[in-house]
């Protein structure tokens, strides 16, 4: 199919940086139009009671706030695609941006489609998320005041995880692998050093116990082959992030990763036009809000980038 009309921006990805984007550039009468894939909302479809996003001192259901945040983009003017983006070509403007076979092209793009947390693939383990099971302490460890929770992972993420835990749970269970950890000197000492946590080597966890919430974790040792149950309410699994860059490598300046990288205090990418927000450029806080504060910097950076080149 041949393009459409060249669009002033597109959106690629539908989580609050992208839906935050949305919502400033329509604002500022770009009329964009975002694709916002098959998994629309981001992580915050998967995740319940939301507590730290301000605006909502009771609390709000994850997949609540971003069908609220996309009727707000809509209101404004936003269109949507829902299905994935499969192909780009950011070698000239206008830009090209393939939906299977249909060719779309826009002045400025802008790329939010975020980061997935990697799993074990545990069938419980997909269950239980968000009911015990989680990828992110900073945004569930307020849940498990007085609990006893494990920790899955060896690298830094599992370290902060656990360290961070322990100001919320009445013990810490770190399950390793391997008998070392892959995490830097420092941090691996903090957490050998904190009388809350308690490290368990040459162990895997194989299953998560539960019907509604987690009740326990079946693990296995790996010189012994003995299986045990921990009782714990909560699993946070801290095996790392995956950013969401695969249809950018080779044509987005990215960090060993995959992570996009933006200059400076800007959300300016490597090709002049394209932007990055939100958990695909943010390897350290990975947090909603600060997704949507990198979403409202893009679509800015955006308009006025437009403006500068002549756009109307």
């Amino acid at each position: 199919m041949t393009a459409q009309k060249t669009e002033n921006v597109i959106i690629v990805g539908s989580g609050p940086a992208g839906l935050t984007a949305a919502i400033y550039a329509a604002r500022a009468n770009l009329q964009p139009l975002m694709i916002e894939g098959y998994e629309t909302g981001g992580q915050l479809m998967t995740t319940t009671e939301v507590e730290n996003y301000p605006g909502f001192h009771h609390g709000i259901q994850g997949p609540d706030l971003m069908i609220e945040t996309r009727k707000q983009a809509e209101r404004f003017g936003t269109r949507f695609i829902t299905k994935n983006v499969t192909k780009v070509d950011f070698s000239s403007r206008p830009f090209k941006l393939w939906v299977d076979q249909d060719l779309y092209t826009a002045n400025a793009v802008i790329i939010s489609t975020g980061a997935t947390a990697k799993y074990l693939g545990l069938e419980n383990e997909r269950r239980l998320l968000g009911r015990g099971v989680s990828a992110c302490a900073t945004c569930d460890g307020a849940f498990f005041k007085n609990q006893a929770v494990a920790v899955i992972g060896g690298g830094d993420t599992a370290m902060e995880e656990a360290n961070f835990l322990t100001r919320f749970a009445s013990k810490v269970y770190l399950i390793h692998r391997r008998h070392e950890f892959r995490a830097s000197k420092i941090m691996s000492e903090r957490v050998l050093n904190n009388p809350k946590v308690q490290v368990i080597y040459d162990t895997q966890l194989i299953d998560v116990l539960g019907d509604k919430g987690v009740k326990g974790a079946r693990l296995r040792n790996l010189k012994t082959g003995e299986e045990s149950t921990l009782d714990v309410e909560g699993v946070f699994i801290a095996i790392g992030h995956k950013p969401n860059t695969d249809l950018f490598q080779g044509i987005l300046e990215t960090n060993d990763v995959g992570y996009v990288l933006t200059r400076g205090k800007t959300t300016y990418t490597s090709v002049e036009g394209v932007f990055a927000a939100g958990d695909v450029q943010d390897p350290v806080y990975r947090q909603a809000i600060t997704a949507a504060g990198t979403g409202c910097m893009a679509a800015i950076d955006a308009e006025r980038w437009l403006e500068h080149q002549g756009h109307k």
